[in-house]
C-alpha cells in the first residue's frame, strides 16, 4: 500500500505538473518570439525572478518544510479542529510578515535592483525598465506565498490535484496577457508579461480558497492583535523551526541573488540564454522533482508519526526509483539533442540561431546536475518529515562555499557556461552530503529491487544518449543544418529523434530486467482499482 500511495500521488502531481510544463513551452516560446534575448526580455527576466527568489524563503522554502510536518501530525494526533486553529495562525502570521515586507521592497525598489543586478547600472534604459517590472511583478511574492500554505494544507490532507494545478493559471494567464494586456502598455511585451505575474496570483488565490473551503479548511485571516496577543505554542514552534530552515533558503537566495550579480555584468543576452536554457531543463525538475518532494513530504510525515518504519522505507526507495527512472534518461536525452531542442523550441521571430547555439550549450551544462537535483528533492524530507531543518542548512552552506568557489573558477574561461555547470556540479555533492548523513544516522537503507534497478537506468540512459547522439549526426549528414531550417522539416527530425531515444531506453530497460510487461501490466491494473 506504501508503495501504491507514494506512486499515486506522485502521478497526480507529475501529471498536472507536466501540463503545466507544456504550457510554460508555450509561454517561453511566444516571450522568445517576441523579446527575444534583448534589453526588454533581460530586463523582464529580472523582474520575473526577483518575487520567486525570496518565494522559496517565505513559502515553498522555509515555512512550508517547518510547516507541512507540524499540520500533519496535528492531523494524526489533535483532530481537525486543533489543525485548522494552527492553520488560521500559520496563514495570518505569513500574511503580515510577507504583506511589510513587500512593502518595503515597492518603495526601495531602485536599490533592490541596484543591488541584485549592478551591471545594469551602466545601462539606465535597461535598468529602469527592470525597476518599473519589478515593481509589477513583487505583489506575487505575497500572493504566492499564500497560496503555497494553503497547497500545503490540501497535501496534507491527501488532495494533491487543485494545488499542481495553480502553476498551469500561471502560465495561462501569462500566455493570455501577452496579447490582453500588450495593446494597455502601448505594445511593451515587458510590461505586458510583468502584469500578467500578479494577475496569475490573484487568480491562483481565489482558486485555492475555494478548494480549502470545498475540503472544510478555509483559512481565516486573525487580526494582528490577536495573533500576537495570544502566540500559540504550536505557532511559537514553528517559528522556531523556520529559523534553520531560513539560514538554508537564504543560502539558497544567495546563490540566485550571485547568478543575476554575475550575469548583470556579461554581454546583453546571457541572462536571456541562461533563463531559456533553465527553463527547459526545469521541465523534467519540475515534473519529476517537485512532484516527487510534494507527495514524498506528508506521506513520510505521516508513516514516521505513525511508527510505519517499514513502510517510510518503502515510500522513499519507490520515491528515489521514479526519481531515476525519470531523470537519469532525460538528462542523457537533453546534453545528446541540446541544439535540435533549442532551435526547434525557440528558434524564430527575435531569437535568433546563435541565440540557440548559446542556449543549447547553457542546456548542456545544466542537464549535467539534473539527476542529483531531482534525488535532492526526494532525500531532504528524510529531515524535514523528522522536524529536523537544520540538517539540510548545513548541506546548503557546504554547497554555497564550493558555487562561489567554482564560480570564481569557470567564470574567467567559461562566462556564463560557468554558471550552469556549477550549478550542475554542486547537486552532484548536495546528493553526497545527503546520502553520507542519512547513512551516517541510520534513517534509511535501500534494499535489494532499488540497487539492481538503479544499475540498470544508468547503463540504459548511458548506452541511449550515445545511439541518439550518433543518430543526429547522421541526420546532420543527410540534411545539414536542419536544426535552424523549416518548422516542419526540423520538428519532424527531432521528433523521430526523440522517439528513437525513447524506444532503446525501454527496450535496454526490459532486457536488463529492470522492469517488466507483467509488473507494468500489473501496476496499471492496480492504479486502474484504486481510480
Amino acid at each position: 500500500m506504501a508503495r501504491l500511495s507514494v506512486v499515486k500521488s506522485i502521478i497526480t502531481v507529475g501529471g498536472w505538473t507536466m501540463i503545466s510544463r507544456v504550457l510554460g513551452f508555450v509561454r517561453d516560446v511566444l516571450i522568445a518570439k517576441f523579446l527575444g534575448a534583448g534589453l526588454i526580455a533581460d530586463a523582464f527576466f529580472v523582474a520575473f525572478k526577483l518575487p520567486n527568489l525570496f518565494r522559496s524563503l517565505f513559502a515553498e522554502g522555509a515555512f512550508n518544510v517547518a510547516f507541512v510536518p507540524l499540520f500533519s501530525e496535528k492531523l494524526e494526533t489533535s483532530g481537525k479542529d486543533k489543525a485548522k486553529a494552527f492553520a488560521d495562525d500559520a496563514f495570518s502570521a505569513l500574511f503580515y510578515v510577507v504583506l511589510l515586507f513587500s512593502a518595503i521592497a515597492e518603495i526601495a525598489m531602485p536599490a533592490v535592483i541596484a543591488v541584485q543586478a549592478p551591471g545594469y547600472l551602466d545601462e539606465p534604459e535597461k535598468f529602469d525598465a527592470a525597476v518599473l517590472m519589478s515593481r509589477i511583478t513583487f505583489p506575487y511574492l505575497l500572493l504566492v506565498s499564500l497560496n503555497s500554505l494553503q497547497s500545503g494544507v490540501l497535501n496534507s490532507l491527501g488532495k494533491f490535484a487543485a494545488a499542481a494545478l495553480t502553476p498551469v493559471l500561471l502560465n495561462l494567464t501569462m500566455i493570455a496577457a501577452l496579447f490582453a494586456f500588450t495593446p494597455l502598455f502601448n505594445g511593451n511585451f515587458g510590461l505586458a508579461l510583468s502584469a500578467g505575474v500578479t494577475t496569475a496570483g490573484v487568480l491562483q488565490l481565489l482558486w485555492l480558497v475555494w478548494h480549502t473551503r470545498r475540503a472544510g479548511f478555509p483559512l481565516r485571516l486573525r487580526g494582528l492583535g490577536a495573533l500576537l496577543k495570544e502566540r500559540s505554542a504550536d505557532l511559537k514552534l514553528l517559528m522556531k523551526r523556520i529559523v534553520p530552515g531560513v539560514f538554508g533558503s537564504g543560502i539558497y537566495q544567495i546563490n540566485l541573488y550571485l547568478d543575476t550579480v554575475f550575469l548583470s555584468f556579461l554581454t546583453t543576452g546571457a541572462v536571456s540564454w541562461l533563463y531559456y536554457a533553465n527553463r527547459l531543463y526545469l521541465l523534467p525538475v519540475g515534473i519529476i522533482g517537485a512532484a516527487i518532494g510534494t507527495a514524498l513530504l506528508p506521506i513520510l510525515s505521516r508513516q514516521i508519526k505513525a511508527g510505519e518504519m517499514k513502510e517510510a522505507k518503502d515510500s522513499l526507495n519507490r520515491a528515489l526509483e521514479v526519481a531515476l527512472l525519470l531523470s537519469v534518461p532525460s538528462a542523457a536525452g537533453l546534453i545528446a539533442l541540446d541544439l535540435p531542442i533549442i532551435a526547434v523550441l525557440f528558434e524564430r521571430g527575435q531569437f535568433t540561431a546563435e541565440a540557440a547555439q548559446k542556449t543549447a550549450a547553457a542546456l548542456s551544462a545544466y542537464a549535467v546536475g539534473l539527476p542529483a537535483y531531482i534525488l535532492t528533492k526526494s532525500l531532504a524530507p528524510v529531515f524535514y518529515a523528522r522536524g529536523d531543518t537544520t540538517t539540510p542548512v548545513r548541506i546548503a552552506a557546504v554547497a554555497l562555499v564550493l558555487y562561489i568557489v567554482l564560480c570564481a573558477v569557470f567564470l574567467p574561461t567559461l562566462g556564463y557556461l560557468g554558471i550552469a555547470l556549477a550549478s550542475g556540479l554542486v547537486a552532484w555533492v548536495n546528493v553526497g552530503q545527503y546520502v553520507h548523513r542519512i547513512r551516517k544516522a541510520r534513517l534509511h537503507e535501500t534494499d535489494a529491487v532499488f540497487r539492481r534497478r538503479t544499475v540498470s537506468i544508468v547503463a540504459s540512459s548511458a548506452v541511449m544518449g550515445v545511439c541518439v547522439r550518433l543518430a543526429y549526426i547522421k541526420s546532420l549528414a543527410l540534411y545539414p543544418d536542419w536544426p535552424h531550417g523549416s518548422d516542419l522539416l526540423r520538428a519532424g527530425l527531432l521528433a523521430g529523434l526523440i522517439a528513437l531515444g525513447g524506444a532503446i531506453f525501454a527496450a535496454c530497460i526490459l532486457l536488463t530486467g529492470s522492469a517488466s510487461l507483467a509488473e507494468l501490466k500489473r501496476l496499471l491494473l492496480r492504479r486502474g482499482r484504486a481510480g
